[in-house]
């Protein structure tokens, strides 16, 4: 752990050496007690957001799932319109989410030798990677969180290759999550009149899983900086599990003048926040809402987050459903190899929803 020493400027060492090289992250700075934020992670002005007071995304209680079409109703119409929903009441256990809340800090808390293993430099896996900001050498202004991202394979590769800091309880919350994403899938995918998900659509659908642990620690100048920037999604559907911290912004009314900004998502105890991501916006052929959100950062406390991406494989190619082309609908957006849309979402700092342009067939 980094020496806990109030420090008044980090103009005098090697930032991207200690951070990203050493391995100490943004955990590391906030470790060293720095009294002001590093002009690397000074954002632009208009990276910073909008609030819209007493607003926010829909909650949705799952407990009477089976016998109130209500709640499917619900869940459809809220990725229609919002693209963001909160559930309760949704079955994965409260032990669970305790769990691998308490297996992110542990994580965090090794020292900066032991998670720079799992770097990209150091990792004996693609499919493992411990790192900071979301893609430093294209960004002009570094995001305030750190984090270790995680694809899954198969429970035999994680059980070898995975820290055993945080396997155990990650794995469980992955298999504990996975009847709540059927259910989900099933249900969105029903209102769009396909009524059945065979292997192809499962993969297309869900065929594969992300999971990152975030970490945002306190920051001295919050106001200046983002913790993450304005992004939607890549995968089909986000699981978020947050803290009781809260920091998660959404955008809503976008394009609607004084009604487009960005509403607050208050953590809710034992809930679990859904999004729609870009690959169920385009299979849905925009009937499904990606929605641009962001992370702003704190200056009194530690935060973390805890996303699953379900996504497509890599080597499915997306596009609107056949079943809704052969209602009748005019396709929005080009058939695009997954692996190429994720790609281009990783080769450039965050801006937006501007990735789904790329898979937009011009007018």
């Amino acid at each position: 752990m980094a020496p806990a020493m109030a420090v008044s400027s980090t103009d005098s060492f090697d930032l991207t050496d200690f951070v990203i090289n050493k391995g100490n992250g943004v955990k590391g700075l906030s470790d060293l007690g720095i009294k002001s934020l590093p002009s690397q992670y000074i954002q632009p002005q208009e990276a910073l957001i909008n609030i819209i007071p007493q607003k926010s995304i829909p909650v949705i209680d799952m407990s009477n799932w089976e016998n109130d079409s209500k709640v499917a109703e619900s869940v459809c119409e809220a990725a229609e319109e919002f693209g963001f929903f909160q559930l309760v009441n949704h079955g994965v256990p409260l032990e669970v989410l305790d769990g691998v809340k308490d297996a992110t800090h542990r994580f965090f808390g090794l020292p900066a030798e032991e998670k720079r293993k799992f770097s990209k430099e150091l990792s004996s896996t693609n499919n493992i990677r411990f790192g900071t900001s979301f893609s430093p050498d294209a960004e002009k202004a570094l995001e305030w969180k750190d984090y270790l991202s995680l694809f899954y394979v198969s429970e035999e590769e994680a059980s070898v290759l995975w820290p055993s800091a945080c396997r155990d309880e990650v794995l469980e919350y992955m298999k504990k999550s996975q009847v709540l994403c059927t259910k989900l899938m099933s249900t969105l995918m029903e209102k769009l009149n396909v009524k059945e998900i065979d292997e192809s659509k499962e993969s297309l659908l869900m065929g594969s899983k992300r999971i990152n642990l975030n970490y945002y620690p306190r920051c001295p100048n919050p106001q200046l900086t983002v913790g993450v920037g304005r992004h939607s999604d890549v995968s089909s559907l986000t699981f978020l599990l947050q803290d009781e911290i809260g920091g998660l912004y959404v955008r809503i009314n976008e394009g609607k003048g004084d009604e487009d900004g960005w509403v607050h998502v208050p953590p809710i105890e034992g809930s679990l926040v859904i999004n729609v991501g870009d690959a169920l916006q385009i299979l849905s052929n925009g009937r499904y809402k990606s929605v641009e959100h962001c992370v702003i950062a704190s200056g009194s406390k530690n935060r973390i987050s805890i996303p699953i991406f379900v996504n497509p494989k890599p080597n499915d190619v997306i596009g609107p459903l056949p079943e809704l082309i052969a209602a009748g609908e005019k396709p929005k957006y080009k058939n695009i190899l997954y692996s190429d849309y994720v790609k281009h979402f990783f080769r450039k700092a965050h801006d937006g929803k501007k990735t789904v342009a790329f898979a937009e067939i011009s007018s």
